[in-house]
């Protein structure tokens, strides 16, 4: 199956936010973490401050509760930082999917 159509394939039939564990309880953990870590990660990295508003996993959970639920794999991000990561890692704009950023 040609990559975009598989992308597009895996999207319709990936279920909803609160099917995939992005339900009450997940936005209630999201609020905490971002309230004990408002800063994206990445933009201090770039000596930048700049407001997290993502709580990203560092390495996708893929449906792996347990990986879901791991603090140690969360990170703040904000939206800008995110949507990179992404692109990265699922590919975008005809690329493949490339290493982690």
């Amino acid at each position: 199956m040609h990559k975009k159509a598989q992308r597009q394939y895996e999207d319709r039939n990936r279920g909803t936010a609160a099917q995939r564990g992005y339900d009450s309880q997940w936005r209630k953990a999201r609020i905490g973490y971002l309230r004990k870590h408002p800063v994206c990660v990445q933009c201090l990295e770039e000596e930048q401050v700049n407001e997290a508003t993502i709580v990203d996993h560092i390495i996708p959970h893929k449906g792996d509760k347990a990986l879901f639920w791991d603090s140690s794999n969360w990170q703040p991000l904000c939206k800008r930082h995110h949507d990179i990561k992404t692109v990265k890692e699922d590919g975008g704009f005809g690329r493949a999917s490339s290493e982690r950023f």
